[in-house]
């Protein structure tokens, strides 16, 4: 399966903030949206799922599998959310639900998509969490979110994302509210996961060193625009615009100062 993003445009409040964007993401490839923030990637994530905030109006194209989303009810696009695309989302303590164990919030993402019994998916919520690495996973499932550290939450919201295993992850930003050394277990626990299922993957970051690590291909966006697209290893060795260039002078620091990512 393919994603096709065909000039898309987003609009809020008058103001176009994403113009003419376009990108593929052939079936297992792993693609990187990178840019400072207010670029438009976080935006162009949502906008493939559906969840733009509300006054937001997208034009242009995105097809998944050949599928047109723009414009799909909103029954349709919740169908595709969790079954065959899985989205992980920066912060895991604003996505999760503080009342609720992890365990039933994993368990729920299952029985949304399959026709399961509560037993069966409160099962595989435990088989779930022992397969991002949590830490005895049939203890931890009936904890509480602010139970957890931060990283272990986003164990867990990778868990509820990739618990139907859907065909494409979108990763948004995911490691940027982590420390390092928890950031690097993230990434490649992401990288293992999206290996082993032959996922496609679209991963949203600012920072080009973290990009390096798990994706092969990417498209930098300023201001709404795509201003470079080509292979990671051509970002890096030869940026062709001067944001790209910015970005990887960052990432030069960030690799090379004591306790960096390298």
């Amino acid at each position: 399966m393919s994603l096709e993003v065909q000039d898309l445009t987003i609009d809020i409040g008058g103001r176009r903030v994403v113009d003419g964007v376009s990108f593929s993401v052939p079936d297992g490839a792993r693609v990187g949206l990178i840019g400072e923030s207010g670029s438009g990637k976080s935006l162009t994530a949502l906008a493939i799922l559906g969840l733009l905030p509300d006054g937001a109006a997208a034009g242009g194209s995105i097809r998944w599998n050949g599928r047109e989303l723009l414009g799909l009810p909103d029954r349709e696009l919740a169908g595709l959310r969790g079954d065959e695309i899985g989205i992980v989302f920066q912060e895991p303590r604003t996505a999760l639900n503080p009342i609720r164990t992890v365990g039933r919030q994993i368990a729920e993402s299952i029985r949304i998509h399959e026709k399961t019994t509560k037993k069966d998916a409160a099962a595989r919520a435990i088989a779930e969490a022992s397969r991002v690495a949590l830490p005895d996973p049939s203890t931890i499932v009936s904890r509480y979110p602010h139970q957890l550290s931060g990283g272990q939450r986003q164990r867990v919201a990778i868990a509820m994302a990739l618990a139907c295993r859907p065909r494409l992850l979108i990763a948004d930003e995911p490691t940027t509210a982590l420390d390092v050394t928890i950031q690097a277990e993230i990434l490649e626990l992401l990288l293992s996961l999206v290996e082993s299922e032959g996922m496609s993957l679209v991963f949203i970051t600012h920072d080009l060193a973290v990009l390096s690590q798990i994706a092969t291909h990417g498209v930098v966006l300023e201001h709404g625009h795509v201003v470079e697209d080509a292979p990671v290893s051509k970002l890096l060795t030869a940026p062709a615009s001067p944001v790209t260039q910015e970005l990887l002078r960052d990432a030069t620091a960030t690799l090379w100062r004591p306790g960096g990512v390298a």
